[in-house]
């Protein structure tokens, strides 16, 4: 299993998932972390430029934790059998560490109905909320 976080400056985890390009990637096997390392990827592989896949470096991704993201990088990655996963916690380890221990705080992410309804001046976020 590969956990993939998002760490625009090699230290926290940031905001923006699909303007991020450079990620820390776990190597997990049977719940044991077995390995990490740093990757970056081009402007042009990012998440938000590259609708079409992940870039090489992400492409065994199972789970992206990341302090943000919009709806259609969500649905898009939840599609793509990655668990899109939005967290509080800015330290990547401990996020990874969690998550294996199945303690990891997550925010619910907005579905794109909600935006719709917002330019219409009707937002109900938390009547649809993903979990």
């Amino acid at each position: 299993m590969q956990i993939a976080v998002t760490s625009q400056n090699r230290k926290t985890i940031t905001e923006h998932a699909g303007k991020c390009r450079k990620f820390w990637i776990y190597e997990v096997e049977k719940g044991v972390l077995t390995g990490k390392r740093l990757v970056e990827i081009g402007i042009e592989q990012s998440l938000h430029a590259s609708a079409a896949q992940l870039a090489e470096p992400l492409a065994g991704t199972n789970t992206l934790i990341t302090r943000g993201m919009g709806p259609g990088l969500y649905e898009r990655l939840m599609q793509s059998g990655i668990l899109p996963v939005v967290t509080i916690e800015e330290d990547p380890d401990a996020a990874v560490s969690a998550m294996l221990s199945n303690t990891l705080s997550r925010l619910p992410v907005a579905r794109r109905i909600d935006l719709a309804c917002h330019e219409h001046g009707h937002f109900s976020h938390i009547a649809r909320q993903s979990p």
